[in-house]
């Protein structure tokens, strides 16, 4: 079961992701501005065509960066504007027979200044379209957003950052039991626009389509796969007025970590996991889960899937005991260097002198170099977690050592990330394929090719003499 964990738009939606703890949009790789919840859930213009299919299997090297083809804008040059939208993460949750709720996370900046609503309903506007799927240009339905103080709410939280959600209801397609709506925010003054691509059911059948982990204190869904120990929350419907007995199993499972890319045997699986308690909870009423582990939520033990919730310690996603500030190095650390880490009897000690003998003794090197590794660390957990911590994933290792990708194709079933110009490789592309399982279904799991490593270890290398500093 160690990679447990199903959504292709011929419409492909290119991500323009910023960059870790800054302006991608600036286009230098290690000189940020931006916050680091953002990268990878944002979308960016419209392609007109759907990428070739040679761009999502094997790595290439190329002589040069083909972009795919931007759609005509009303401003094709806008000014210059301070508001940025930087992030964007959505969910959809069935409301009635006729009706789903969309929830949308945006992350909007000015600098390090983040968005108030009012900001945002002056400066912005939202509208969508529903498709199919992604590889049909039939509309199923289409509407405008009024953004005001009654659809559009700040929040604070570990899990999402400083973000606005906007939530509003879409009528069901008749005769259509799933699509694919695409979201549009635009900036007024500009006409800069930015996409999100969200699948929906509007068969409603799955207990995480009816019901999903809300915040008691704002009421609104939690849209990350994680909360902090200790955390009141409550699993609730649209309404909050179903109640609803269901099943909680917690695991202790201590996941493995992603195998290098260029490792293409397989890894032993396990089929099981071993379930280290249960307990019974009513949905729409509060309840605090003080340990850490896996959780999963089940209506009817028969089930074949249910609401997966990976409980951490307080700091998540950041990484503060040393015991688990070790683990992460592995992507940038040779065999004997894991071995020495893990066996150690102080880690603190052992973790200082393992960046210290790295950069050759230089304490400045050393601090910047783990301030950007530990950064992009943190953020692989805040976009990437599973069922399992999202530095261990095959996208989080990928973002640790290479940051976030210069664009990204994306279709039902694949994600496919492009870096422009890594070592001697002018492009490289990494293909993610979706595996979904039980507990979520946006796992993804890494295409490994040997070919990966003329690219791969001179970034390691550049880690590990402190060339990479953000």
């Amino acid at each position: 079961m160690e990679e447990y964990p199903k959504i292709s738009m011929r419409i492909a939606v290119i991500l323009l992701c910023t960059a870790l703890l800054g302006a991608c949009a600036s286009g230098k790789r290690n000189k940020n501005t931006d916050s680091a919840a953002n990268r990878m859930e944002r979308t960016s213009e419209q392609p007109n065509d759907r990428p070739r299919e040679r761009t999502a299997d094997r790595p290439t090297e190329r002589s040069g960066t083909r972009t795919a083809s931007q759609p005509a804008q009303t401003n094709p040059q806008p000014a210059e504007s301070n508001w940025r939208v930087v992030s964007t993460k959505g969910r959809f949750m069935g409301k009635d027979s006729s009706t789903i709720r969309v929830y949308m996370n945006v992350m909007v900046r000015k600098g390090s200044e983040h968005a108030t609503v009012e900001d945002f309903t002056s400066q912005f506007m939202y509208n969508y379209v529903i498709y199919p799927d992604y590889n049909s240009r039939e509309r199923l339905g289409y509407g405008n957003v009024p953004l005001n103080a009654e659809s559009v709410v700040r929040e604070n939280s570990p899990e999402a950052g400083d973000v606005l959600t906007v939530f509003f209801d879409v009528k069901k397609p008749a005769n259509a039991a799933n699509g694919v709506m695409l979201n549009e925010i635009t900036e007024i003054s500009t006409g800069r626009k930015v996409l999100n691509d969200l699948p929906v059911r509007f068969k409603t059948v799955k207990l995480g389509d009816r019901f999903a982990i809300f915040n008691p204190k704002t009421n609104l869904p939690q849209l990350h796969h994680f909360i902090n120990a200790g955390d009141t929350v409550v699993i609730r419907d649209v309404n909050g007025a179903a109640s609803k007995p269901l099943h909680l199993y917690r695991y202790r499972h201590d996941f493995d970590p992603a195998q290098s890319p260029m490792n293409t045997t397989p890894r032993p699986t396990t089929k099981t996991l071993d379930i280290d308690s249960t307990m019974n909870i009513t949905t729409n009423q509060p309840f605090t889960l003080p340990k850490e582990g896996l959780y999963y939520f089940l209506e009817d033990t028969t089930d074949a899937s249910g609401i997966g919730l990976v409980v951490a310690d307080r700091r998540f996603p950041k990484l503060t005991r040393p015991e688990k500030l070790v683990k992460p190095v592995l992507y940038v650390s040779t065999n004997t260097e894991i071995n020495g880490l893990n066996s150690a009897t102080d880690f603190k000690k052992a973790l200082d002198r393992y960046w210290l003998t790295m950069m050759g003794g230089d304490q400045s090197l050393a601090r910047g170099a783990i301030k950007a590794y530990y950064g992009r660390v943190e953020e692989a957990n805040r976009l990437f977690t599973t069922y399992k911590e999202g530095w261990k994933t095959d996208k989080g290792m990928i973002y640790i050592v290479l940051g976030p990708p210069d664009r990204v194709q994306r279709s039902r079933d694949r994600e496919v990330w492009v870096y422009n110009q890594r070592a001697n490789v002018s492009e490289i592309n990494f293909t993610f394929n979706r595996k979904p399982n039980q507990f979520v279904e946006d796992h993804y799991e890494l295409v490994r090719y040997v070919e990966y490593q003329p690219v791969w270890y001179p970034v390691v290398e550049a880690w590990r003499t402190g060339a990479i500093r953000e």
